[in-house]
């Protein structure tokens, strides 16, 4: 056990992950098709759990939450990659929520009220709802003109087929760290990996979009 705890009071125990593709800037004639942009996205949904079967205490719920140093430990070859925060209400969508960029750090709103703005970043004090975030690597290829109009064209990943994107150029796996504060106002932090999934051993993002889930253990270790 590192640090402090004793126990573990909070760990990440599931990660869910929807893997898309889509493009904007969209310009079309009847014998060419041209994107301006490419860009895959994943939609992260992070749950953290604090053991808890019995009631609230000041060690098991949350006063603090935030998000830091994050790392492109395996930068795509092809793109531009960045986190953003993405509302819940928004999860598994093509937006692109350019103003909710994380470029160093996020601090989460908590409350404790019936109803919560989800579309902000925000979380329930009893961890009801996951951390949302969303990884989008833009300009995979722009200006690139597709000349088979005949065969109809679908906005997710079976697009990156269509451009002739190797999945190995756009890999990539992100981290960062994730700090805790609870009502006793002990500290405690994670560091949470992320392989962006583009195939399961099944099927592939080529195959329209990816969802997966992956039964994680990251446990926060407390060290304040």
């Amino acid at each position: 056990m590192h640090g402090k705890n004793q126990k573990t009071v909070f760990e990440v125990n599931k990660i869910v992950l929807f893997s898309n593709c889509d493009a904007k800037n969209k310009t079309s004639s009847s014998t060419n098709f041209t994107i301006e942009n490419l860009y895959q996205y994943t939609d992260i949904a992070i749950f953290i759990n604090n053991h808890s079967t019995e009631e609230k205490t000041s060690e098991n719920i949350l006063k603090k939450v935030s998000i830091s140093n994050i790392k492109f430990n395996q930068m795509p070859e092809l793109g531009e990659p960045k986190l953003y925060f993405k509302g819940l209400n928004q999860f598994a969508t093509s937006t692109l929520p350019e103003k909710d960029e994380i470029s160093e750090s996020l601090d989460f709103t908590i409350t404790s009220e019936n109803e919560a703005d989800l579309d902000s970043p925000t979380l329930y004090n009893n961890l009801a709802n996951p951390i949302t975030l969303s990884y989008i690597n833009q300009n995979i290829k722009t200006d690139y003109t597709l000349t088979d109009t005949s065969i109809p064209i679908t906005y997710d990943g079976s697009l990156l087929k269509r451009c002739n994107i190797d999945l190995n150029s756009i890999a990539c796996n992100i981290s960062f760290d994730i700090y805790i504060t609870n009502y006793l106002d002990e500290e405690f932090k994670t560091t949470v990996f992320i392989d962006i999934p583009l195939n399961d051993g099944e099927k592939s993002i080529y195959d329209g979009n990816l969802k997966v889930t992956n039964n994680s253990n990251f446990a926060f270790y407390r060290y304040k």
